[in-house]
C-alpha cells in the first residue's frame, strides 16, 4: 500500500507554464541589460 507521489505531475500544463516563465524571465533580463546600456548615453548625447 506504498504509494510514491511525484515531486512533479506533468500533465496539468507544467511544461507550458515552465516555458511561459522562463520567457518572462528572459525579457525582464533583457530589459533590464537594454536598460542599463541606454541609461548611460543620455547623459553623453547633451
Amino acid at each position: 500500500m506504498f504509494q510514491t507521489i511525484p515531486f512533479v505531475d506533468w500533465t496539468n500544463g507544467a511544461i507550458v507554464m515552465t516555458v511561459i516563465f522562463a520567457l518572462v524571465i528572459l525579457g525582464l533580463v533583457g530589459f533590464v541589460m537594454y536598460f542599463i546600456n541606454t541609461a548611460g548615453k543620455n547623459k553623453d548625447s547633451k
